[in-house]
């Protein structure tokens, strides 16, 4: 029996939103202090190359507070915003963060982590050399930003609270 408890039970992690980031189309991406998330991504916020970038697959790009602070620690000029991500999340694990995992929000909101990015030239202001592929899943992993799906829409706000459910 006690077999058969751990095997469904689900470790759980928490953090919070340390930025909230939106553009009109391409990077970097600015703060705001709250955002509606729907299905196909957050109110307010474009993307200019569709054919990689947004959709139900790629609705809202998440990348760690943590992650930018050690980059920009090594001399890249890096922020939160600057790599395109719209939500800066800060005091989790990244190398939990992978496809199939999925964060609670507080305020409603649910998000599934559905790949990894591919980051491109767009972003290569935000590194040193304007090597972009620092932040490359492949090369680098663990540091490389996700794209999730929603799958429950609401509003989100600076500051707020989540838990990552991994299985």
């Amino acid at each position: 029996m006690q077999r058969g408890v751990l095997a469904y039970h689900r470790h759980m992690h928490e953090g919070s939103i340390h930025q909230i980031n939106l553009s009109d189309g391409g990077v970097p991406k600015t703060l705001v202090e709250s955002a509606f998330v729907k299905a196909n991504g957050i109110e307010g916020d474009r993307q200019e190359h569709t054919k990689v970038h947004g959709g139900p697959e790629r609705a809202v790009c998440l990348y760690s507070l943590e992650i930018i602070e050690r980059l920009a620690g090594e001399g890249h000029p890096i922020e939160p915003g600057s790599t395109g991500e719209n939500l800066t999340l800060t005091g989790l694990d990244w190398s939990l963060v992978v496809p199939g995992v999925r964060l609670i929000f507080a305020g409603s909101v649910v998000l599934e982590v559905a790949s990894y990015t591919k980051p491109c030239r767009l972003i290569a202001a935000s590194f040193g050399a304007g090597d972009f592929n620092r932040i490359l899943q492949a090369e680098r992993p663990g540091e490389s930003r996700v794209y999730a799906r929603v799958l429950a829409e609401g509003e989100l706000r600076a500051g707020e609270g989540f838990r990552l459910e991994t299985g």
